[in-house]
């Protein structure tokens, strides 16, 4: 019988992020607390986000707006990173950009890889190729303990899991 593996991947599908921005952005120039404040989100460039308004206090609700957003439409929080969540003056107005995060890079795939090796089943090889990671193994249980283990790990990135086999 031969092995089966999959393949952990960390993918963002940008039209749902795309969507839930745009969401984000009707509702901030919808609402009530928003009114006067030039508060606006938008695209800058193709992976970065930029939140501005005129209060740091404005700049957090509506990133709080956008990251609801994202739940509902089924996007890890993990995949837009804004780093300290500390908005930046920039003359009168605040701005917060965040960017969306894809891939496994070399440190979060050793990481997976160490994590599978120490507390997986014995059975289980690992295989880093490019921005994904490759588990291979005889026993299709091993490889469903290997996805239980990771989902139950407390990683800084969104995984995925393609090409079951």
């Amino acid at each position: 019988m031969a092995d089966s593996s999959f393949d952990i991947v960390s993918k963002v599908d940008r039209q749902e992020v795309d969507n839930a921005l745009n969401q984000a952005a009707k509702e901030i120039a919808q609402r009530y607390d928003f009114k006067g404040v030039g508060a606006s989100i938008a695209w800058s460039g193709d992976d970065a986000i930029v939140i501005t308004a005129n209060s740091s206090e404005r700049v957090l609700a509506a990133l709080d707006v956008f990251q609801s957003k994202l739940i509902k439409r089924g996007v890890s929080l993990k995949a837009f990173d804004t780093g300290e969540n500390e908005p930046q003056a920039s003359g009168k107005e605040y701005r917060l950009a965040g960017s969306l995060k894809e891939g496994l890079a070399g440190e979060n795939a050793k990481k997976v890889t160490k994590l599978i090796r120490e507390e997986g089943p014995k059975g289980v090889k690992t295989q880093i190729t490019g921005d994904e990671v490759r588990a291979t193994s005889k026993s299709r249980d091993d490889l469903q303990a290997v996805q239980a283990l990771l989902k139950g790990a407390d990683l800084d990135v969104a995984l995925q899991f393609v090409n079951y086999r």
